[in-house]
């Protein structure tokens, strides 16, 4: 993650897997050498998140995303994200040239420039600025 005048830099390296449904799903965090740092299972009234320091609740996934990795992530958004489209739930434009090929939505820009590489770069400019890099597992 970037530094913003406001925020530290700090950065975080995580193989995920996202399962399910913006409504009910499953996230899971490991390490880059496959420990499990955090499992979040949540449906549309709760998240709950297990880490090897115990079990919590929270009321939303934006509240889990900060308490697992110090920034709200949009977790519904990225089901869509992650298939190269915007989600429908939310209003979005596409990139313009000279702009790489994606969109923008809730704040976030996604650069889908190297889909065909697996690839997709998701940025919030808005302080504290967010980068995340996701590189997708071929079936």
């Amino acid at each position: 993650m970037a530094a913003t005048e406001t925020t530290e830099a700090h950065s975080m390296s995580a193989a995920f897997e996202l399962s399910g449904t913006p409504d009910r799903g499953r996230l899971d965090l490991n390490t880059p050498i496959g420990s499990t740092v955090a499992r979040a299972r949540w449906k549309s009234d709760s998240v709950v998140l297990d880490t090897p320091q115990g079990q919590t609740r929270h009321a939303t996934l934006a509240d889990m995303t900060r308490a697992v990795v110090g920034e709200e992530l949009p977790v519904p958004a990225m089901f869509d994200w992650l298939r190269g489209r915007p989600w429908p739930a939310a209003e979005s434009t596409p990139s313009l040239a000279p702009d790489p090929a994606g969109f923008r939505q809730l704040g976030w820009t996604v650069d889908l420039s190297r889909f065909d590489e697996a690839r997709i770069l998701a940025r919030r400019d808005a302080p504290p600025a967010v980068t995340v890099q996701v590189k997708l597992d071929k079936p």
